[in-house]
């Protein structure tokens, strides 16, 4: 966990204020000196929004990893949890369980690849909602759902071949 101090972000924010203040006269010195306690507050709150949205940024890059920003006091600390690796000696085709008994899960180890999803309103809603609680981002909470969708399916064998003499199942997509 790393920790962050933004009072010498704020402190230098406060100097920047002053220098310009000086340059505006005596009355702006004197609206500066008034409006020092309110504007730390405002910049502190400005930084750690900042902070926290770079943070989600990273995070779905890094997927199925995450960086989370964590508040201890007044000042933000990161917790960055990397992707799973590979045990040594393992390639990355191998499915073999993990050492505690659970299954890799696929794609972890390659490259990202984008993709569009079209999906109803209310899915993308309760994805939002599900991946807010895990303190996921969308995107890395979707990564890690399909992966564990993928574990769980087994491909069912077909029972007659396609085209069968007599057979009277129809597969596939019509539009």
């Amino acid at each position: 966990m790393a920790r962050m101090d933004l009072t010498t972000y704020v402190n230098n924010l406060g100097r920047e204020f002053a220098a310009l203040a000086e340059a505006g006269g005596e009355d702006a010195r004197a609206l500066v000196e008034r409006l020092t306690g309110p504007l730390e507050s405002a910049i502190r709150m400005t930084l750690l929004e900042a902070l926290s949205a770079a943070a989600d940024e990273i995070t779905r890059d890094l997927a199925p990893g995450s960086v989370e920003m964590r508040l201890r006091g007044r000042d933000p600390n990161f917790v960055v949890t990397p992707p799973a690796t590979e045990p040594a000696g393992s390639t990355a085709g191998d499915t073999a369980p993990a050492a505690d008994g659970a299954e890799p899960l696929l794609g972890e180890d390659g490259p990202a690849a984008r993709i569009n999803v079209r999906m109803p309103e209310q899915l993308k809603a309760a994805i939002e909602e599900a991946a807010a609680r895990e303190g996921r981002s969308v995107n890395a909470w979707l990564a890690r759902a399909a992966a564990t969708a993928l574990q769980r399916s087994e491909p069912t064998p077909r029972t007659e071949p396609v085209g069968a003499k007599g057979a009277r199942r129809l597969t596939g997509w019509v539009r």
